[in-house]
């Protein structure tokens, strides 16, 4: 657990002006902080009205390499006429009050201030819309083709240093990184360390069972990170883009008892089959990927702790409760992994 401020603390409003002004977006002075916990977001308006959206990465998170592969893959999609909003070119400003260094070609990329103070930053158009409708039929089918342009694009190459997702990566790394803090109350590690191992050790099976073609992936596929608008679905950022089987970005869409999910699931892969093949043997890892998740969301709770915008939106983390429902979700999923996969 990070002891002393946390680097977001010297992220007030009035250094956020100064960023954008040093990159050469001048604000009304109009700023909005937007819903998000693993970077800091913000919308502004420029003098000219337009609207634009600021990411600040975290701190020692990804390597600039990484983001700007993140950008480049952004890049990509959009010339390829998949919707996803880009990053722009950013430009340095004469008249900025704080160092700023661009990265990328094109320069997508910002180091802005020095010290404490510095922060890397990218901004990209203000892109609205709602949620998708995912109990309607059409709409699945509708991000199943999405899903499929998408993955088109990101067989083309691979990527070189972002994220690979294996079991090792999301599950035994993630287990090994909540016991070296210590986080998990005595009374309750014994116990969730071994529903972990025994949840682990059926992933492990199930991934080597069912090989899998690797490619690159939004890897963050859930309904929370689409906006849908009357032209269709969009993504706004790709920030946990990875390389992994397909399947890791439709499951999350899948929602609700059996017969329910095998239903969205039909309606997915139906649009999906029309532009792009799908192995119907990497269904056999939805679940396994399920527990990678549950596995890899305890160790980002844990590693993230020293930001104060985690203890006021998880308070129960800290608690006996939380560890012991954790291990009985992990039992549950020994069971749920020996059922049958949904059927293609």
């Amino acid at each position: 657990m990070a002891a002393g401020p946390h680097p977001y603390s010297q992220l007030q409003p009035s250094l956020v002006l100064d960023a954008l002004e040093a990159v050469g977006l001048p604000s009304d002075g109009r700023l909005l902080q937007l819903n998000s916990y693993e970077n800091r977001v913000f919308q502004g308006f420029g003098e000219d009205g337009m609207a634009w959206v600021a990411k600040f990465y975290r701190p020692g998170r990804w390597s600039d390499v990484q983001i700007l592969e993140e950008h480049a893959f952004a890049h990509e999609l959009a010339a390829a006429e998949v919707p996803v909003v880009a990053p722009l070119a950013l430009q340095a400003s004469a008249q900025a009050r704080l160092p700023v260094s661009l990265l990328g070609e094109p320069a997508t990329l910002a180091t802005v201030g020095e010290a404490d103070t510095c922060f890397r930053l990218a901004v990209a158009p203000r892109h609205g819309g709602r949620g998708p409708e995912l109990d309607d039929p059409a709409t699945l089918r509708w991000l199943g083709r999405f899903l499929a342009r998408l993955h088109n694009v990101g067989a083309a190459r691979p990527f070189a240093t972002r994220r690979v997702l294996t079991p090792h990566t999301l599950g035994h790394d993630a287990l090994a990184r909540v016991l070296a803090l210590q986080v998990v109350p005595p009374a309750e590690a014994p116990v969730w360390e071994s529903a972990c191992r025994q949840a682990l050790a059926l992933v492990d099976r199930a991934f080597a069972a069912t090989p899998a073609a690797a490619l690159r992936l939004h890897g963050d596929f859930h309904p929370g990170n689409i906006l849908w608008r009357d032209e269709g679905p969009h993504i706004v950022d790709l920030d946990d883009a990875c390389t992994g089987p397909a399947v890791q970005d439709l499951w999350m869409m899948l929602s609700g008892d059996t017969p329910s999910r095998q239903q969205q699931l039909h309606a997915l892969l139906a649009g999906y089959r029309e532009l792009r093949d799908f192995a119907s043997a990497e269904l056999a890892l939805i679940e396994p990927l399920r527990t990678l998740r549950m596995l890899h969301h305890s160790a980002w709770l844990a590693e993230r702790w020293g930001d104060p915008a985690f203890p006021r939106a998880f308070p129960f983390f800290e608690t006996p409760a939380y560890w012991s429902q954790q291990a009985q979700q992990l039992r549950e999923q020994l069971d749920t992994m020996a059922e049958p996969p949904l059927l293609p």
